[in-house]
């Protein structure tokens, strides 16, 4: 080599040298500030307690996961699972999976469905096999059981394996979340997700900028799995900017941005990595996205930012829709059902936030707490729709016991000194944890009916929020059936089952079942218009008012099964047909063989409120209108605010000319349900035969807008335009009404 060419290698070397030194002294610059080393010295038994009660949780999860019942939402998750696995096997050829065109399943990502698909598929499983949902509900639970883990390590990275031992117990004895994580495929998994993103990304701010690539694959695993199962995960990467940029913030200083600009660009550069690697193992299970990875998840986001499915909820003991919930419809369902260790820890952690911010690392206490609070409060920003109480929050929950976890510890680290008042807080923290503890264990495979003492209990609960709202208690009616011989191999004849959750109970009798048993799906209020022998009927799409009556479950239920006393499903059985008969002779206008059929039924079942309104019916078009006037308040009775029993009696005083009191009823029925089209129908008719044809004519006009359908309604719409002399809308209405 020339001299000539060993001079100018040497001037480089020393020029690299010395901006490897330039650029370590401005990293060696860049202090910590606000990250507090762990004294984890003395804890060792502490850390042997967390790994071994870990094994325990785990175990206990799964044994309980197989004996819970299947949710009654899987119908379409598994649907879309069998989707996902027939979209990678053709390799991408059948793209049934990309559009889901009854539902908006599409718009999930597939982690869980996929890996529980293949699993099912490699096993030879299908939907029909009991088996199948056994294997889905293990791997529920082994998310949950991540969840658990790593909240329990993030509680570690922050005040030390102590508490984070309390913080895996407080989980594990929080009855709601015990209970998604056994049988809840689209939360849970969203949780784990975010829980492990969480602990990550405490070990990747705490090691910045040079954090170790093992960290960063954690924290991209984290995002890929929240994001690869809801779109929600976006969340997340929103918090690793957010958090980053608050620790740089805190460590350069605002006065020094500049000086570390190098040490922000790794930051950012870290961040860009973590995002692309988690997006894309996020879409890897999500074909709709892989197809459009950039529009479908944002249009998934704004989807579930609203909840797009409208249903009816029962809450505060009304009958509400779930998009018009009030504002603090989250809010109450947070305080009515998570344990009181957890309520008290995150309201004092509140309290005592600058106390834990001066004893522990400054930005895992700011996590934790805002991981556990801000998303409530952009749901009630948004004005998002939430039902089946608030599992679409599920993901919050861990936050919040890792926040109570720290505010218990640091209540007694306060008082270290006064062994009495240490004492105090121990035996407090040890009764909140008894109460859950022992709903768990009285109800092991549907503790997510949990309600906590600030409500009553689920029995305080009963009647006024929803319970077993996915009937989960499905599984335990068919045990009980078994064991009782009602079906089973020594059965001969076909048993003919109705309920309000046909693919639990299908799905929970299995193919072995198939020509032994005959499975029926039939609306609750409805439930007599077909012929079955028992009914299984969760206590769901129930109203309020008739449960908190007493009358349910009645007269003609076999079995009941409850939670802490309280019924969440009864088994009906109905082996006269009477209730049946009359309906069948009401379909073909038999009145008066309707009214005996009924006569027999409530002979035998006085508080079958069905059995009352078909013979109010029957009662209406025999023109016995005291009689049906009498049925329908007897109806009431037994089911207070029934829309149909209303409906009836209002007919039965109109029919009567008691306009005063039918314009009563109608009212009352609206006030039960604003939509009801015949309701604005008969009170348009009392108000036309009163002469107030201006407010007659608003009535039968929402009558219609109600119900498009409704033929009378555009009729007495056309006939008030008549009379007032508007014969073009008159005419309008009339042709309208020609199309039904």
């Amino acid at each position: 080599m020339s001299k000539k060419k060993s001079v100018k290698k040497s001037k480089k070397q020393v020029k690299a040298t010395q901006k490897q030194a330039v650029s370590t002294s401005v990293e060696s610059s860049f202090g910590h500030e606000g990250w507090k080393t762990i004294d984890t010295s003395g804890e060792e038994r502490y850390r042997l307690a967390f790994w071994a009660t870990s094994v325990i949780v785990l175990f206990l999860m799964v044994i309980l996961s197989l004996g819970t019942g299947i949710n009654g939402d899987d119908s379409f998750q598994v649907d879309y699972s069998e989707k996902l696995v027939d979209y990678y096997t053709s390799m991408g050829q059948d793209t049934a999976a990309l559009n889901i065109a009854d539902g908006n399943m599409h718009y999930y990502g597939g982690f869980f469905e996929v890996i529980t698909g293949f699993v099912n598929r490699g096993l030879g499983l299908d939907e029909f096999t009991p088996a199948y949902h056994k294997v889905r509900h293990v791997f529920i639970a082994l998310f949950g059981f991540l969840s658990m883990l790593f909240v329990g390590l993030l509680v570690r990275e922050t005040a030390g394996w102590r508490a984070a031992l309390l913080a895996l117990l407080l989980l594990l004895l929080s009855p709601g979340f015990l209970g998604h994580s056994l049988m809840n495929p689209k939360d849970i998994p969203f949780a784990a997700g975010f829980s492990m993103a969480l602990y990550y990304l405490v070990l990747v701010l705490r090691q910045m900028p040079k954090p170790a690539w093992k960290q960063l694959l954690g924290l991209s695993i984290g995002v890929g799995i929240a994001l690869g199962t809801r779109a929600g995960g976006l969340l997340l990467v929103a918090y690793l900017f957010l958090f980053a940029a608050l620790d740089f913030l805190n460590r350069a200083g605002l006065k020094n941005i500049g000086t570390h600009f190098k040490v922000g660009l790794r930051y950012l550069a870290h961040l860009v990595v973590i995002t692309i690697i988690g997006y894309l193992i996020a879409i890897l299970f999500w074909p709709a996205a892989l197809v459009s990875p950039i529009k479908l998840p944002l249009e998934a986001l704004a989807e579930f930012s609203k909840i797009g499915t409208r249903i009816r909820l029962l809450f505060e003991g009304d009958n509400v829709m779930s998009d018009v919930t009030p504002w603090y419809y989250a809010i109450s369902w947070i305080g009515l059902t998570v344990p009181l260790f957890t309520l008290a820890g995150l309201i004092g952690g509140l309290v005592l936030l600058r106390k834990m911010v001066q004893q522990y690392s400054v930005i895992p206490v700011a996590l934790v707490f805002f991981a556990a609070i801000f998303p409530v409060f952009y749901v009630i920003i948004k004005d998002s729709s939430l039902h089946d109480g608030w599992r679409h929050l599920t993901f919050v929950y861990p936050p919040m016991v890792a926040a109570a976890t720290l505010f218990w510890v640091t209540l007694e680290k306060t008082f270290e000194n006064r062994r009495n008042i240490k004492y105090a807080i121990w035996g407090i923290l040890a009764l909140l944890m008894l109460e859950p503890a022992i709903f768990i264990a009285r109800n092991p495979h549907y503790s997510y009916v949990y309600f906590n003492p600030i409500a009553g209990g689920v029995s305080g609960a009963f009647g006024s929020y929803e319970t077993d709202y996915w009937g989960i208690s499905v599984k335990q009616a068919i045990d009980w059936m078994e064991e009782e011989n009602i079906i089973g191999d020594n059965v001969q004849d076909t048993v003919v089952i109705a309920t309000t959750f046909y693919y639990n109970v299908s799905r929970q009798l299995g193919s072995s079942y198939r020509d032994r048993v005959k499975v029926k799906y039939v609306r609750f209020n409805e439930r007599y218009t077909q012929d079955w022998q028992y009914g299984i009927f969760p206590s769901r799409f129930f109203r309020g008012p008739h449960l908190r009556a007493g009358t349910w479950p009645n007269s003609k239920t076999i079995k009941v099964v409850r939670a802490n006393g309280t019924p969440l499903l009864a088994i009906e059985k109905d082996t006269e047909g009477f209730a049946y008969a009359g309906e069948k002779a009401s379909k073909e206008n038999n009145w008066q063989v309707a009214v005996e059929a009924f006569a027999q039924e409530l002979k035998l079942h006085p508080d079958n409120e069905l059995a009352w309104l078909g013979a109010a019916k029957a009662y209406l078009n025999a023109g016995d209108i005291n009689q049906a006037i009498t049925s329908s308040q007897q109806a009431l009775s037994v089911a207070p605010e029934n829309e149909t029993a209303y409906f009836y009696l209002g007919v039965g005083q109109l029919n009567k000319q008691d306009l005063n009191a039918a314009m009563a009823t109608f009212v009352k029925l609206l006030e039960i349900n604003p939509d009801n089209s015949g309701a604005y129908y008969y009170l348009a008719l009392i108000h036309e035969q009163r002469g107030e044809d201006a407010q007659a004519l608003r009535n039968a006009l929402l009558a219609v807008e109600k119900n498009p359908r409704f033929k009378n309604a555009y009729l007495l719409v056309a006939r008030l335009y008549e009379k007032q002399g508007d014969s073009q809308n008159a005419a309008r209405y009339q042709q309208a009404a020609s199309r039904f």
